[in-house]
């Protein structure tokens, strides 16, 4: 099919491929209970009522599973967002992902300063969408009592 081998390796898609490999699963598994939870005779009133499938989907199956998807989402950002072995093995030093700088910064520069900087804006950037989300909750809590 292909002349030449792919040049993957030392690349971000290689990068992006691990990644998504390694992480795929917690965001699978936090959907697929969201889904499984639903009541499926809502999405019966849905085809009763002249629904196609897709528009069933859009309308009641996804908003329905949003909860799942923000908590996959939050489960991939943090760990990925530090990430620094993936960055490390699969992408050569060409790769720039704030884990891996900061991990290069502390161990193999000895600039302990920048790496402490960098590593505030780290805990800053995840406690924001967590934070998001726990006041997100609380409004829904809230709502439905």
């Amino acid at each position: 099919m292909i002349d030449e081998p792919l040049q993957i390796f030392a690349t971000d898609a290689a990068v992006l491929i691990g990644i998504v490999y390694s992480y795929l699963p917690f965001m699978i598994l936090p959907i697929y209970v969201a889904i499984e939870r639903q009541d499926q005779s809502l999405l019966e009133a849905a085809e009763d009522l002249g629904a196609h499938p897709w528009s069933a989907f859009w309308r009641v199956t996804f908003p329905l599973s949003l909860p799942g998807v923000i908590a996959g989402s939050l489960l991939v950002f943090i760990p990925a967002i530090g990430e620094f072995v993936i960055p490390d093995l699969l992408g050569g030093s060409q790769t720039l992902m704030i884990g891996h700088t900061i991990w290069v910064d502390f161990f193999d520069n000895r600039d302990w300063p920048s790496a402490a900087a960098a590593a505030v804006v780290l805990l800053a950037l995840l406690l924001l969408p967590i934070w998001a989300y726990e006041k997100l909750q609380s409004n829904i809590a809230r709502e439905g009592l």
